[in-house]
């Protein structure tokens, strides 16, 4: 196959955009989570005062012939939209039929309605996804419309759980930034993070019975 220079110069041009954008998309959604965020977002108290918006951290395998693994994390800001909105719309925005999806979320707070109807949305749609999604806090978990909501993500087969202690570890060591120069500083735990993982697991079997 012959090309000429011009279009050997367009082809070339073309790759190189394409190279760019894949690498300011990755640097724009896969970047880790500065530390100050996740101690004040992901921390699971009760009553999330100032804490309104989500932050999520992903892990996606994708199984074909060969097996892919990326991870990042996304907040509301990053698409004008829910960040589990935002996952769906610029992470996953299809889902190919001969592959097989085991996608994990570590999420701040549990999904409002729009967002969860979104995610049952999309399983239905999808059999060859499957979502498990960690949360620290639940959000509006008293409301009668949100918890039909989660129920409706159990029944399309979202597991949805809270995070335990070694949750919030693992997101400290794998999706949060350290200071240049630094090693890795070990996860400290806040008081009360055992109590408070009581707390909402014994709420969200409540609602998930």
């Amino acid at each position: 196959l012959c090309l000429d220079a011009r279009e050997l110069e367009t082809r070339l041009a073309v790759i190189v955009h394409l190279e760019l954008y894949a690498s300011l998309l990755s640097t724009f959604y896969r970047e880790r989570l500065p530390a100050m965020f996740f101690k004040f977002q992901f921390r699971n108290v009760e009553y999330s005062s100032g804490r309104n918006k989500t932050f999520l951290c992903y892990v996606v395998e994708t199984q074909g012939k060969e097996s892919v693994t990326s991870r990042g994390y996304l907040e509301d800001e990053h698409a004008a939209a829910h960040a589990e909105i935002a996952f769906f719309n610029t992470i996953l925005p299809k889902c190919e039929s001969s592959l097989r999806y085991n996608i994990t979320w570590y999420v701040s707070s549990s999904p409002c309605v729009t967002c969860a109807d979104r995610i049952t949305e999309t399983l239905k749609k999808n059999k060859n996804l499957r979502l498990t999604i960690m949360v620290g806090r639940l959000f509006m978990w008293e409301e009668p419309e949100m918890q039909a909501a989660l129920k409706k993500m159990k029944s399309a087969g979202c597991k949805l759980r809270i995070m335990k202690p070694q949750d919030f570890e693992y997101v400290w060591q794998n999706f949060v930034e350290q200071e240049e120069g630094e090693e890795a500083k070990a996860f400290v735990p806040w008081e009360d993070i055992q109590e408070n993982f009581q707390y909402y697991e014994e709420k969200l079997a409540e609602i998930l019975h």
